[in-house]
């Protein structure tokens, strides 16, 4: 009986302290669950909040300094008026863009800007013959009128030459002397007088041409979506055009910088011809205007707009890509004729 009872002491003792054991591993599993879950939950919500605050953040910075860039580089960017008078006596105006480099007025923009000057040099000889073969006819008292009017009508001419030209610098008075165009790379310089060296805030940074990274954000900055209707006066030879148009508004437009474009050499083998291609196209207005990073870093000056075929199924689909003087190429034009600039670190 002794034995017999001990025995079932023992035997509710262990039960019971089984029972205890399992019941303790039980509530410890279910606290580890849960300590698990809580620590899952919080390490997805915090990744969440990081890549939530790492996006508003980038999105802040990079919004913030194109910003300040633009603001920056609106300073130095000015707009170029181009017009012309042709020998119908038609009248037409080109805007297009140009960056002022130092305080010594130098500037910086496209080759085609002075396409109007270098028509009216290249039809200069035609327009002049043609003017004395008038005077002569004019001249000869043997014909009548009619018969003046009909040798007059006789002569060949060319309605586009160009008769008249004016390049229009941002503002009234101001001239460009010592021009120097880079026609295989469409680069120009020039020197504006008189110039104010005080009228530009900040001069540019060109960007150092070793340190170019593609991919990187670059945006270009001129003056398109704009008509200047520009009227001759025959008086006075002097083209003119409303001052109520005036100021011209800014065009900013946002790409990345794809690659860089061999050209060969210029043709006296000075040069090597190079442009920076962005994955946006140069508006018309933009050409000869800035090429800048989110520093406002100058990484190129605007010239053209080149449409590639896509080579879909669907025919006839492009992709229009901005091209850009190369800094490398800007860099050696300036330093060969001793024109002031800053270049980046």
């Amino acid at each position: 009986m002794i034995t017999k009872n001990t025995g079932g002491r023992c035997t509710a003792t262990l039960l019971i302290l089984f029972c205890s054991f399992a019941a303790g591993c039980v509530t410890r599993k279910y606290v580890q669950a849960q300590v698990d879950q809580i620590q899952r939950n919080y390490a997805l919500k915090l990744e969440r909040t990081r890549a939530d605050l790492w996006k508003n953040t980038a999105a802040r910075v990079q919004t913030e300094l194109f910003a300040d860039a633009y603001k920056q580089a609106s300073t130095f960017t000015l707009p170029v008026v181009a017009s012309a008078r042709f020998f119908d006596r038609s009248v037409a105006s080109k805007l297009a863009t140009f960056v002022v480099l130092n305080s010594d007025g130098w500037i910086v923009t496209a080759g085609h800007v002075f396409e109007y000057a270098t028509l009216f040099k290249q039809d200069g000889p035609e327009v002049a013959q043609h003017s004395q073969q008038v005077s002569l006819i004019n001249a000869n008292p043997l014909l009548n009128a009619h018969q003046k009017r009909v040798a007059i009508d006789a002569i060949r001419i060319n309605p586009h030459w160009v008769t008249n030209f004016s390049l229009w610098w941002g503002a009234d008075g101001t001239t460009a002397v010592n021009v120097l165009i880079l026609p295989e790379a469409d680069l120009a310089i020039a020197r504006l007088t008189p110039f104010d060296p005080k009228s530009i805030e900040v001069y540019p940074t060109i960007k150092n041409p070793t340190e170019l990274a593609n991919g990187t954000s670059l945006c270009k900055l001129g003056f398109p979506f704009y008509s200047i209707p520009v009227a001759f006066d025959e008086g006075s030879g002097a083209f003119r055009f409303p001052m109520a148009l005036l100021p011209i508004p800014r065009f900013p437009i946002e790409g990345i910088y794809t690659r860089t474009i061999n050209a060969g050499e210029s043709r006296d083998g000075r040069y090597a011809i190079q442009f920076l291609e962005t994955s946006s196209p140069g508006l018309p207005g933009q050409s000869g205007g800035p090429i800048f990073d989110t520093a406002g870093r100058v990484w190129g000056i605007q010239v053209r707009t080149q449409s590639v075929p896509l080579e879909f199924s669907v025919p006839d689909q492009y992709l229009n890509l901005g091209i850009g003087v190369h800094p490398a190429l800007i860099v050696q034009f300036l330093k060969n004729q001793g024109v002031r600039f800053q270049l980046s670190e």
